[in-house]
């Protein structure tokens, strides 16, 4: 039977009270909301904090989707169930949905939080790649206010993050823009698993001219999420097939995957380019107010700014 070692448990009551308490305990001292990452990690002993800092009380402070000030803030304690069932988030980026759908199982998604997956830094999460999409800020909180770090920006490597030791992750700030239309596609061996590959599109357009576009990709090996080559074709280029083409192969060569259980790393590789096209013709289309795959225009949705604190 897999046990973690012995460790000392506090629970925070408030942002202020969890951050004092990681000042007091150390730097061995972690985290815990959902837990789906942390604990396996802890029972393999492949992870041994000192302390675990129980933070499910900051619900009321930290789970919440709005729009404020021209963006979409999503709490760090919102959970993936909410964030799916949100039609606030849904509305502004299908690109939340789309991963949302295929993120482990109704149990994980109903405790696991925005905040913990990019906080695990795992190179196979999916909202990591989605938020490099977006991009998307990261809010970051200590004793001495807050600050914020682009979400290309937060990951240093695998399970590493700029995050430092007494300070936590609070929010995240994605700009809302006219004009886009997003989208993930993910392989995964089953349903739930983590993915063989994925990528993640936010495409804005004038016309049939891309202003801007990001690109995430996940589990290809690709630096902080993200596929820079890829998007700097794209940009202020009109749609085309060869385009998307050409994304696709330069998605493909900035990847650099392993070979591991989840396949070889050519495969993987070819993967990133053909799920990064799959991804852009779908985002293109949901700009142009199409349904992706279909070439018949459809109407908007009209979209509200204002949802309850949870979704």
């Amino acid at each position: 039977m897999q046990t973690p070692a012995p460790f000392g448990y506090e629970r925070a009551t408030s942002v202020n009270h969890a951050i004092s308490l990681l000042e007091k305990l150390g730097p061995e001292a972690r985290l815990v909301a959902g837990g789906h990452s942390l604990l396996p990690m802890m029972k393999l002993r492949l992870a041994r904090p000192e302390y675990l800092i129980d933070i499910n009380d900051l619900v009321d402070d930290l789970s919440y989707i709005k729009v404020e000030d021209g963006e979409l803030r999503i709490g760090a304690m919102t959970r993936h169930a909410q964030l799916l069932g949100s039609t606030l988030a849904g509305g502004h980026y299908a690109i939340l949905h789309d991963a949302e759908r295929v993120i482990a199982d109704p149990v994980v998604r109903n405790r696991g939080t925005v905040g913990g997956s990019i906080g695990q830094a795992d190179p196979s999460e999916d909202l990591s790649a989605v938020f490099s999409a977006a991009k998307a800020t990261i809010m970051i909180t200590s004793s001495t206010g807050v600050r914020g770090v682009a979400a290309r920006d937060i990951h240093n490597g695998p399970y590493e993050t700029v995050v430092g030791e007494a300070e936590m992750i609070t929010e995240v700030r994605i700009p809302i823009r006219p004009g886009g239309g997003s989208a993930y596609t993910k392989v995964e061996r089953r349903a739930g698993d983590w993915a063989v590959a994925a990528s993640g599109v936010c495409v804005w357009l004038d016309g049939d001219v891309i202003t801007d576009v990001g690109i995430g990709l996940t589990a290809v090996g690709a630096a902080h999420f993200c596929a820079p080559d890829a998007e700097a074709l794209l940009i202020g280029k009109p749609i085309s097939e060869e385009l998307i083409e050409a994304a696709g192969a330069a998605a493909s060569a900035h990847s650099s995957p392993s070979t591991d259980q989840r396949g070889p790393k050519e495969y993987k590789r070819h993967l990133a380019g053909e799920l990064t096209k799959r991804s852009l013709r779908a985002a293109i289309a949901r700009a142009q107010g199409r349904t992706p795959g279909s070439n018949t225009a459809q109407s908007k949705t009209a979209q509200s700014n204002v949802e309850g604190k949870v979704a």
